[in-house]
């Protein structure tokens, strides 16, 4: 293009712009896109049904811009922020045992450690940050001596995931950064909270509700029983915060069993696809690329 003709197109520019003036026209601009968050509630082995939300989300064009993670969420989230094809988490998690990550170590403070925790996350992703991750991520662990909900979104992934992990009597409990942190699930079983603080301004939550066994098969499962009935019972603000609910159907799933993984998968997913009207409704039909 030679320089007449520029000339020509920065004439006709200026023009345009003189004549909506003059007519008191002003371009408005398009509305920014909605900044989208998940929050994936704990579950233990029930949380495999996350891979399937994501892999229905993703199927149907919605973005996930951030993420936030509670327990068995922030393991799921942790791989999805760093990238982790959602086919591979399904395959680890077939050959997954509570051996992976848990090493029985009775104790005063717990029956075992998930130190092998980090090893089992370098299995899924070599990020051992929060600033290597694609898309922002917040874990949500309990600090045990305050009773309050703690975010971490930079610095080390697995002294917060550990900590986010540390089912209360089940595993010992983590020190981290002047804080003795327990799972998560205790003050924020949702971590809505945690999207909002990454900057989402709107949240789909995925909330997996336990099932009742008939009878506790070991001291894990009276604690697990324990902790769901106070789940119950216990204030769930986190719904009032929420723009979007997914709730899968994992109550027939025992809380350690990892055999029904690929049954997990097909409920989560049953359960995003069963919310895309109305995820897409609270969008507004936006179309955009997924960020992750």
């Amino acid at each position: 293009m030679d320089d007449k003709v520029l000339n020509a197109v920065d004439w006709l520019r200026t023009a345009k712009d003189r004549l909506r003036s003059f007519a008191g026209i002003e371009e408005t601009p398009a509305p920014a896109p909605h900044r989208v968050g998940l929050a994936l509630a704990g579950g233990f082995a029930r949380g495999i049904a996350h891979i399937g939300v994501l892999r229905a989300l993703k199927a149907a064009g919605i973005p996930i811009d951030v993420v936030a993670g509670t327990s068995v969420g922030a393991l799921i989230g942790a791989c999805y922020c760093a990238g982790v094809p959602l086919d591979e988490m399904q395959h680890i998690a077939t050959t997954t045992t509570f051996h992976d990550f848990g090493r029985w170590t009775p104790s005063w403070l717990g029956l075992a450690t998930n130190q092998r925790m980090e090893k089992y996350l370098a299995r899924f992703t070599p990020a051992t940050t929060f600033e290597e991750l694609t898309t922002p991520l917040a874990i949500a662990a309990t600090d045990v001596n305050a009773g309050v909900t703690v975010y971490y979104t930079r610095g080390p992934i697995s002294p917060p995931l550990r900590g986010s992990c540390a089912y209360p009597g089940l595993f010992v409990p983590i020190q981290f950064e002047n804080r003795t942190l327990v799972d998560g699930f205790l003050t924020a079983p949702v971590p809505v909270e945690g999207a909002l603080l990454l900057g989402a301004d709107v949240v789909i939550a995925v909330y997996l509700e336990a099932g009742s066994l008939e009878q506790p098969r070991t001291a894990a499962d009276v604690i697990s029983r324990s902790f769901t009935i106070i789940q119950r019972h216990a204030d769930i603000a986190w719904r009032q915060q929420a723009d979007v609910i997914i709730e899968p159907d994992v109550k027939p799933f025992v809380w350690d069993d990892f055999s029904h993984t690929n049954d997990l998968v097909a409920v989560g997913a049953a359960a995003a696809e069963a919310a895309i009207p109305q995820i897409r409704e609270v969008l507004g039909n936006e179309k955009r690329e997924p960020a992750a």
